[in-house]
């Protein structure tokens, strides 16, 4: 259950990472240009999702990286919700973004809760 969660968790943040490999993913998802100032953050983005995908892998079979990797996906996913709240939570492409966060938050507490109070299931 707890390996599940962790990749679950990875899955949640493919799609993102997937803008590395294919930066046209770029135009689609979120309506930019792929060769503009943006649009080189956003591929950059995408690097930086590939190393939680890997990360959440990692953490699901090794026990020792749980609680680093609990607190990377954690900021990943609450920071988002938080600045989506905090923009007023538009529509568009960034409240699906939002509404796959939100239904990330019960894998990330399951795996939080077992690092952190150092049990596996």
């Amino acid at each position: 259950m707890l390996i599940a969660a962790w990749i679950l968790l990875g899955l949640v943040h493919v799609t993102p990472a997937a803008m590395l490999a294919k930066p046209d993913l770029i135009g689609s998802l979120y309506g930019v240009e792929a060769a503009g100032d943006l649009g080189v953050l956003l591929i950059h983005r995408g690097a930086l999702f590939l190393a939680i995908v890997i990360v959440c892998l990692y953490a699901a079979w090794e026990p020792s990286s749980r609680r680093a990797a609990s607190l990377v996906v954690g900021i990943s996913v609450v920071s988002f919700l938080g600045i989506y709240a905090f923009a007023g939570a538009p529509s568009g492409s960034l409240r699906l973004i939002a509404l796959a966060d939100v239904l990330a938050l019960g894998p990330l507490v399951l795996v939080s809760w077992k690092a952190w109070r150092g049990q596996t299931l």
